[in-house]
């Protein structure tokens, strides 16, 4: 018989419905035959958290065995937690670190699988090869376009809006059977000039100018882990020239990530190129010529201690930490331990799990990094009258994460068991194999944006509300935590962690399911739904207060 509710940790005083409970439903919690019962004394929706003693005003709310809202209306036993009768209340935390011990995954057998990628001067490995275009200023967009048009549809890459296309030509000529997208993305790969070369993506944005040099800087780093990135085969930029981002800091930033810069940068300056056909035409002829030369690379195995991997959540819910999140930990604790980097993000939730992180971190340094990133990210917020409690959404409200501690304790099951090797910050690259604490908002485009400026070769998503969320330049695989999800949304999610919520499937079952998939995604045998839809977020951070 299938679990009705689920007890996350026997310390919990709550469990996680995992289907909708009828009042007078009585369910049974914990394991190691040591099995209670408890009666629903109300409606219990599914993925909704249910109180197993009553609750006082002032009570501690413990999930995941630790601390994560406190009453603030009584609760009887059976009884639904809302917003209504608990808020948000996190333990306290410091860098002192006590180090607990954790039982990885065996990684034996995945230190010999090899990945098709693209081996880079710099040593790095890419999963995709691509050639960029960015402006170091949002006045420079208008020109970003213009490329755009001029080389997408003519070098082969207009497949991206094919089937729109294709539908309102077939409009026009009155004919409505079938959806030609097939047709319309073969026609399109096969006039490709440059096979080698997965795209050109072209990275528009809103920063360079008018705010403070402190954003300048940022952005400059965040353009220069891109060009560095192991996916991109090298850039076209334009500049102004009077911007606060200059193209010197740009150079700089590139120089701190690959001293001999050994990867091809075209730039470009309007004001020093006067007409704006004479800065296009220069960047169009040289950006040509170059994409000839990046359309020699080829695949060639690599072993999978070569991948690096963003772990990211966005639409979150209330089986994302019992289903998708810890398949993703699992599969990031098998990448840790075949000698592979894993990156963690998302400060705002990881508010509540602080303590757990420090004692994880494997040198008392690491932990004052972490705990000083954490607590100037939090008086940032404070500053402006806001909070890290204010993250959840109304969507992950009304689906089961009712506080940021609640989201922030499934959130961090991402993260695995392994110790941290490395804590940076935006919008620093990750160099040291091995779990990464990286700060960034919990905003989802923001922080995968971020993520793959920091070296991510490929993105683990996972969504319980769905999320169309896309890289650039990374692929995006999107892992559902729910069955539902991943039938209702077919068209952008990838891999389901849903068996795990109905019993037929283990998290190592998944975890390992899910790192096959992720090894073929690598090798370019599988594309992501993210890239067969053509979706390329890409949003810088201004640093400030984003949740």
């Amino acid at each position: 018989m299938p679990e009705l509710v689920l007890q996350l940790d026997p310390r919990d005083n709550v469990v996680v419905a995992l289907t909708t409970l009828e009042p007078g439903a009585m369910v049974r919690y914990g394991r190691d035959g040591a099995a209670r019962s408890c009666t629903a004394c109300q409606t219990i929706p599914a993925k909704q958290k249910m109180a197993l003693a009553a609750f006082a005003p002032g009570d501690l709310v413990r999930m995941y065995g630790m601390v994560v809202g406190e009453a603030i209306a009584p609760i009887a036993p059976g009884g639904l937690l809302t917003t209504q009768n608990i808020r948000h209340r996190a333990g306290d935390y410091s860098a002192a670190r006590h180090p607990a011990p954790a039982e990885a995954p065996d990684a034996a057998p995945w230190k010999s699988r090899t990945f098709l990628g693209y081996r880079r001067a710099d040593g790095q490995v890419g999963t995709r090869n691509y050639w960029i275009v960015v402006p170091l200023v949002f006045c420079e967009n208008r020109n970003v376009e213009q490329m755009r048009e001029a080389l997408e549809e003519e070098l082969g890459y207009g497949r991206v809006n094919s089937r729109y296309r294709a539908r309102v030509q077939r409009l026009i000529e009155g004919r409505t059977d079938g959806d030609g997208a097939a047709e319309a993305i073969a026609e399109s790969n096969a006039k490709r000039v440059f096979p080698n070369i997965d795209g050109i993506r072209f990275l528009t944005h809103q920063l360079g100018c008018g705010g403070t040099r402190q954003d300048a800087r940022a952005l400059c780093g965040l353009l220069a882990g891109y060009i560095h990135h192991p996916n991109v085969a090298g850039a076209t930029v334009l500049s102004l020239g009077c911007q606060n981002a200059q193209a010197s800091i740009l150079m700089e930033e590139l120089r701190a990530r690959d001293p001999e810069m050994r990867k091809p940068v075209l730039l470009f300056d309007q004001q020093k190129s006067g007409l704006e056909g004479a800065l296009l035409d220069q960047a169009l002829d040289k950006t040509f010529a170059a994409l000839a030369e990046a359309n020699q690379a080829e695949r060639a195995p690599a072993p999978l201690s070569a991948l690096t991997i963003a772990l990211q959540c966005g639409g979150s819910d209330g089986f994302s930490g019992i289903s998708a999140n810890p398949t993703v930990g699992y599969a990031s604790d098998l990448v840790v331990g075949a000698g592979g980097t894993t990156i963690l993000s998302e400060f705002p939730e990881l508010h509540g799990v602080e303590q757990d992180l420090v004692n994880r971190c494997a040198t008392d340094e690491l932990a004052a990094r972490f705990t000083e990133l954490m607590q100037a990210y939090a008086a940032r917020a404070r500053a402006v009258q806001s909070d890290f409690a204010f993250n959840p959404s109304p969507g992950n409200i009304r689906d089961g994460l009712i506080t940021d501690a609640i989201k922030s304790a499934g959130a961090a099951r991402k993260g695995g068991v392994s110790p941290v090797s490395a804590v940076i910050d935006y919008p620093e690259y990750a160099a040291t194999p091995g779990l990464t604490l990286q700060c960034t908002p919990g905003n989802d485009v923001e922080s995968v944006t971020a993520q793959v400026g920091a070296g991510a070769t490929l993105v683990l998503f996972t969504t319980g509300l769905g999320t169309p969320t896309g890289n650039p330049i990374a692929p995006v695989v999107k892992i559902s935590t729910n069955s539902e999800l991943a039938g209702r949304m077919s068209d952008i999610i990838d891999f389901d962690a849903g068996p795990i919520v109905r019993g037929e499937k283990t998290i190592a079952e998944c975890g390992e399911a899910l790192l096959e998939l992720s090894l073929a995604v690598a090798s370019g045998d599988r594309r992501t739904k993210a890239e067969m839809r053509g979706q390329v977020d890409f949003i810088p951070w201004k640093r400030g207060v984003s949740l």
